[in-house]
């Protein structure tokens, strides 16, 4: 699971002390999640080891991208616009591309799309708004006929893991989690007291969600 719009260090090894796997920095200017690298680099040294950094990037210069990665020595890029295939490969260094979900094709498309990806990260559409919005989507929109879930669905799985995000909080990751299937979650306002502060009792209870859903697979 990812924590991400991390802004303070505090809420860094507040989301490793409980068991998150990766935090997520944001490097988009238009977000009140955004830090800039001298910022990241004091978050990204109070770290342990083991926890995966991934910087997020929206419509960003491939210049920018590669010297802000090189700079931090971020271990994987989100893409979280609206960048083509060349541009996700031109970073050239791992990386996951968001979706924001408008239909059942939004998903499939996307799979043919960025086959090189290492996992989609699906999340909820809006209008000039990349994701952070605390708003839902229909689930049901990421699973075929044929399918009961995500982790069912060998069609998707074989081709890229997914990872679920768009207004998941405590009252609600382990129902999607157990309706999806997805291969993790990512969380970003759901843990919040305010944009870009997060809330230790929200990200304790989050992951506690999760880890009570897995323990039953």
């Amino acid at each position: 699971m990812k924590i991400c719009g991390i802004t303070r260090r505090e809420d860094a090894l507040t989301s490793a002390h409980y068991g998150a796997d990766a935090i997520g920095l944001v490097f988009y200017k238009k977000s009140p999640r955004y830090i800039d690298p001298e910022q990241a680099q004091a978050i990204i040294k109070c770290l342990p080891p083991y926890v995966t950094v991934v910087g997020l990037f929206v419509n960003e210069s491939t210049e920018q991208v590669k010297r802000i990665s090189q700079q931090l020595g971020l271990d994987l890029l989100q893409f979280h616009g609206d960048e083509s295939l060349a541009d996700c490969e031109a970073a050239e260094q791992a990386y996951v591309k968001a979706i924001r979900i408008q239909d059942e094709q939004s998903l499939p498309s996307a799979i043919k799309q960025y086959q090189s990806a290492q996992s989609l990260l699906v999340d909820s559409y809006h209008l000039d708004t990349y994701g952070g919005t605390g708003q839902s989507f229909d689930w049901q929109l990421l699973l075929n006929e044929n399918s009961q879930s995500l982790s069912n669905d060998s069609e998707t799985l074989k081709n890229i893991p997914i990872v679920l995000a768009g207004g998941l909080n405590p009252a609600n990751v382990s129902q999607a989690i157990q309706a999806i299937g997805p291969w993790a979650v990512d969380v970003s306002s759901g843990v919040e007291s305010s944009p870009g502060v997060k809330n230790e009792l929200l990200i304790k209870e989050f992951i506690e969600g999760v880890a009570n859903v897995n323990a039953g697979y």
